[in-house]
């Protein structure tokens, strides 16, 4: 197994900077992707809904708090489309492994301590 992976964020996000210094750490190359900088397609977008589902839209962030009923019932495609920072992160790809937010569970899959 190829120890690269692919990391969507934002990169002033704390937690996305912390998981990429631990993977780093723990030998893996680290290929960050900031979703606001860098907006993925409405195809990588889908790739994530089918892989993680509903679980990729962060309802605790501010940017859900700050969304009418409306908005918050559109297509998560759609929704991160039009307002990045409510993605879950970081979503982390790598060949067969992969892991949302940066729990126990996620670091322990990648080899890194929790």
């Amino acid at each position: 197994m190829s120890k690269t992976l692919t990391m969507y964020g934002l990169a002033h996000c704390s937690t996305c900077q912390k998981a990429q210094a631990d993977l780093q750490d723990n030998g893996w190359t680290v290929q960050f992707r900031d979703v606001q900088k860098e907006p993925l397609s409405a195809e990588e977008r889908a790739a994530l809904v089918a892989q993680f589902g509903d679980k990729i839209i962060n309802r605790a962030s501010l940017t859900w708090r700050g969304m009418s009923d409306d908005e918050r019932a559109a297509d998560p495609v759609a929704m991160m489309g039009e307002k990045p920072s409510v993605m879950k992160r970081p979503a982390i790809r790598a060949d067969d492994l992969s892991g949302l937010g940066w729990t126990a569970n996620v670091k322990r899959s990648f080899g890194v301590p929790a």
